[in-house]
């Protein structure tokens, strides 16, 4: 059995909990008398997206996409689409769910993305934001915690795919 990477608990799973009730009914206010379209980022955000939604009332869309960007604990420059939304967005109001916003290069091209797909609305909603580790700029609209930028795993964050099924948010430790 390998070394325990698990460090310190920096926002529990009843913490998580909570912020999704105060996320889901502020966009429960935001899109009043409208149709969302939810934006998973596979494969980090669902645990998130599967919290998020149980607490926003009203009708959604749901759908998710497939962007990669790390390898291991090391952001790429170059993004990988692997799956696209299958939902036409043109015209509809678009909110994009991630587990973290850290360099902002994944959220930026998604939501350039998503406009050039002629969505009317584009929002971002992410568990996580380490405003430290911006590179490029991203309006976040919705966000849950803000934390240093330190590598995290747990409630779908990963290390190389372990870690996603924790349900607290933990520093990761490595060698």
């Amino acid at each position: 059995m390998g070394k325990n990477r698990i460090g310190k608990i920096l926002v529990t799973e009843e913490q998580i909990v909570s912020r999704c009730k105060e996320l889901g009914a502020k966009i429960t206010k935001d899109y009043q008398g409208k149709t969302p379209i939810i934006v998973g980022l596979l494969t980090g955000a669902v645990p998130f997206v599967a919290e998020l939604i149980k607490h926003i009332e009203g009708e959604i869309v749901l759908d998710f996409m497939s962007v990669k960007s790390y390898q291991g604990n090391i952001q790429q420059s170059k993004l990988a689409f692997i799956h696209d939304i299958t939902t036409c967005v043109q015209g509809e109001d678009v909110i994009i769910v991630d587990d973290v916003a850290d360099s902002g290069l994944t959220l930026s091209a998604i939501v350039e993305h998503m406009h050039k797909k002629g969505a009317k609305s584009v929002k971002v909603c992410c568990l996580l934001d380490k405003p430290d580790a911006k590179k490029h700029p991203v309006n976040l609209d919705y966000v849950g915690f803000t934390i240093e930028n330190d590598f995290v795993i747990g409630f779908g964050l990963d290390y190389n795919g372990r870690y996603r099924n924790l349900p607290y948010i933990a520093l990761y430790v490595l060698d």
